[in-house]
């Protein structure tokens, strides 16, 4: 199943990634945890628990927008475990705002 995830910065700038649902929900898991600790993300929430949701904007915001433009491998890397993980055709990840939907 493909889907459209798009990554919106600062509200104006907004990329468009194809993403084809595929692979293992565990595959892309893992993927994020890896990505979550290679760029040293901070959790969101002062207890230190980390939701999927956190996770999948915190590691948009750490990697930053130059990847996203660039539009290589990593970005849409990003964009299938982010579409395998919420099953849905479209995904909108706005980083400023914080929102997921």
């Amino acid at each position: 199943m493909s889907s459209i995830v798009s990554v919106v910065f600062d509200g104006n700038r907004e990329y468009e990634l194809i993403a084809q649902a595929g692979g293992s929900r565990e595959e892309a898991s893992r993927w994020l945890d890896e990505q979550w600790q290679a760029l040293e993300c901070e959790p969101a929430n002062p207890m230190g628990k980390v939701l999927l949701l956190d996770k999948i904007l915190c590691v948009a915001k750490y990697a930053g927008e130059d990847r996203f433009a660039a539009g290589g491998e990593w970005a849409k890397r990003y964009a299938n475990a982010v579409a395998t993980l919420l099953e849905r055709p479209v995904v909108r990840i706005d980083v400023a705002a914080r929102v997921v939907g």
